[in-house]
């Protein structure tokens, strides 16, 4: 991995049977994740997703491509739009910086996750490192 690297794009259809399931591991049961009406009634196109459930997949995606071992530092995102339920989301990821350390490296990644229509839902920042001893590439899956 080294500085101008993109990883991605990874894609992934937002469904509902998610936001379900989240709301369930959460425990937020926020009507404005899973009721059309009452989403609506709080000025909002209908239901939308979790942000957290949108971290959660950002993450998921950037730790299969990370290097074996690596581990996030610090991961920080800006909720930017809604993401619906249907909506085909497009993740990428630039490598910014990679510092080698003695017995580790650490990356700065920035972070946009795209709905399919062009809008920038989600962006944000992640360092993350790994010991420089681990081969610093995952074969394909």
């Amino acid at each position: 991995m080294k500085a101008g690297d993109r990883l991605g794009p990874y894609n992934h259809e937002m469904t509902r049977e998610q936001l379900v399931r989240y709301a369930g591991a959460s425990g937020d049961f926020n009507p404005i994740h899973y009721d059309d009406e009452r989403a609506r009634e709080f000025g909002l196109p209908g239901v939308i997703a979790h942000g957290m459930l949108n971290m959660g997949l950002i993450a998921r995606y950037l730790s299969a491509a990370l290097p074996e071992g690596a581990r996030f530092e610090e991961y920080g995102v800006r909720f930017r739009a809604y993401v619906r339920p249907g909506e085909r989301l497009s993740l990428t990821a630039r490598v910014d910086e990679v510092v080698k350390e003695a017995r580790r490296s650490l990356a700065t990644l920035s972070i946009e996750l795209m709905t399919g229509s062009g809008v920038s839902a989600v962006t944000g920042r992640a360092r993350v490192s790994w010991a420089t001893d681990v081969e610093e590439t995952r074969p394909a899956t």
